[in-house]
């Protein structure tokens, strides 16, 4: 028995080893994508002239700063996890090194879990250097960028979950077909309460309607734009358990991707 522990203790660090070099290197890549600088840079741009902006709406210019900011943040974000995030595994299965790879003591599960892990990273390196940007712009109109915070951390959130979509359908598919399933999850992530419209437009009875809604991620739990900006208080615990749902659902979709990539066969 003390054998059997010993030789799956040190199969873990290795696990571990495999899953951050190939996140290291996925980030690596990621970084020197010039799509992910163009996107980075419309982003800045689009923060930074949010004042200007403001001066031509109606209302508060200090809420308008902060609704286009985390606007900004969250579109931005969602485009990063599209289009870097459908090409991570299709590009090595294209390129035929993904071969290379597991022909190593490298797991497929292992390739899927450090694949994503390098795209959070990259998302969360986006995250910070834009809500940087937004903090020191809210600075300067006066306004304090603490109230942000909840918003920004559930933003990331559900990048990363939107992001577990992505590596799921680039393991099955093509680059273009990926992207309209992720843009389509997300989509209809923010739509989940028609269900319940169409559920009650049906006389209450359509079990479709509840499969789908127990299913498809609920991705207004995370979008708390709205309260932060108006300064409107969040139920307490609200963040955490928004934190938690999305972070379970993340895994249930890792786990489904790794479930599908073990599956495919490359030849």
């Amino acid at each position: 028995m003390e054998a059997v522990a010993g030789h799956v203790a040190a199969r873990v660090p290795r696990a571990w080893e495999a899953i951050g070099a190939i996140a290291r290197n996925t980030f690596r890549e990621a970084v020197r994508d010039r799509v992910l600088y163009l996107l980075l840079g419309f982003a800045f741009v689009l923060i930074v002239g949010t004042p200007a902006v403001a001066l031509l709406t109606v209302g508060s210019e200090e809420k308008i700063v902060k609704d286009l900011g985390l606007s900004a943040l969250s579109i931005f974000g969602l485009l990063t996890s599209v289009f870097v995030g459908v090409s991570l595994v299709f590009k090595e299965i294209d390129k035929r090194t993904v071969l290379t790879l597991l022909a190593t003591p490298v797991r497929r599960w292992q390739f899927v879990a450090g694949k994503f892990a390098g795209l959070a990273l990259v998302l969360g390196l986006n995250a910070a250097v834009m809500s940087l940007v937004l903090a020191g712009t809210v600075l300067l109109r006066g306004g304090s960028p603490a109230e942000l915070l909840p918003a920004i951390l559930l933003i990331y959130v559900e990048l990363c979950l939107v992001a577990a979509f992505a590596i799921l359908f680039s393991s099955y598919t093509n680059p273009m077909l990926a992207s309209l399933g992720t843009a389509a999850v997300y989509v209809v992530g923010h739509l989940s309460f028609s269900f319940d419209l169409l559920k009650n437009r049906m006389g209450g009875s359509a079990p479709l309607c509840d499969v789908l809604h127990a299913i498809l991620p609920n991705l207004d739990r995370l979008d708390v734009k709205a309260q932060v900006v108006h300064g409107a208080p969040l139920p307490a615990g609200y963040v955490g358990a928004g934190v938690a749902y999305g972070a379970l659902y993340t895994l249930a979709v890792l786990v489904l991707a790794c479930v599908v990539f073990e599956r495919r066969d490359f030849k």
